[in-house]
């Protein structure tokens, strides 16, 4: 019996653990070639969109509706809110079109499945690749938001923790989407009625108190939005003690069902 169709008592997720280390390594071994230029940008596009918007748009904002954000600023506002959508941007991108590359184009997944590695063993190492990917970005932004002075408490170092636990739910869920894709319409759809919605309406740019009542509970129930309130938060030292932990439980939910999904959809695809 093939790694792919073992049974799934074999292929518990602690067992699953070290052998996922070598497609991790496989992804690093490509990384490696490109890192100064993924970190160099990583650490611009936050750098430009703060500079822009946060000192732009939030010095017009402060001359004609001070107080509008309170003691804190837009530029303060607005930082954490950018990585939130950043990590969850990240998250999406790494998830759709490398995974298809690997499943259809490139067929990676087949090699790595003719040796001991099983689907679970892919599944692991690809989330725990784009989870490193993810907390390094989160690093450099959160380096970004000192520079402009806007991290405000020791706490918002788990701020990484929690954006790369956020990613980590959009990720397993558009691997399991991908998975089910055979060709990459789909993505179209889905950064263009998903990813760019949560983007705008998820409380990033704006406070979501300026919004009608339906969009409001529309967007409470998105993950954007429980991520961007404990990082924005922990960075600002504003964390509601009574809020967090529904906000972290969901995006741990969130995380789990996706973990799940993408486990099943990915092996029903390598298997078929």
């Amino acid at each position: 019996m093939s790694a792919a169709t073992a049974p799934p008592a074999k292929r518990s997720f602690a067992n699953s653990l070290r052998p996922a280390t070598h497609l991790f390594h496989r992804n690093w071994l490509v990384y490696k070639r490109i890192w100064y230029r993924s970190l160099f940008f990583g650490f611009l596009q936050p750098f430009m969109f703060l500079a822009a918007m946060g000192l732009g748009i939030g010095g017009l904002l402060a001359r004609t509706n001070p107080g509008a954000f309170g003691s804190v600023g837009y530029i303060s506002f607005l930082g954490p809110g950018l990585l939130g959508a950043t990590v969850m941007q990240t998250a999406s991108f790494e998830s759709t079109y490398p995974i298809m590359n690997k499943i259809m184009w490139g067929r990676n997944y087949e090699a790595i499945l003719a040796s001991p590695l099983s689907t679970r063993n892919v599944v692991i190492g690809e989330l725990a690749w784009i989870g490193f990917r993810i907390a390094s970005i989160s690093t450099i932004f959160l380096g970004v938001l000192a520079i402009f002075g806007i991290t405000r408490s020791p706490l918002a170092l788990l701020a990484i923790p929690v954006a790369t636990l956020m990613g980590l739910g959009f990720s397993s869920c558009l691997i399991a989407f991908a998975a089910t894709q055979t060709n990459d319409i789909g993505f179209s759809w889905v950064y263009r009625f998903l990813i760019n919605p949560l983007f705008l309406f998820s409380g990033t740019f704006f406070p979501l108190t300026q919004m009608p009542q339906p969009v409001q509970v529309a967007a409470w129930m998105t993950p954007l939005f429980h991520g961007v309130r404990l990082i924005r938060g922990l960075i600002l030292g504003t964390l509601d003690l009574r809020a967090a932990p529904w906000h972290l439980g969901y995006l741990l939910a969130f995380f789990a069902i996706g973990l799940i999904l993408a486990d099943r959809s990915l092996a029903r695809r390598l298997a078929s």
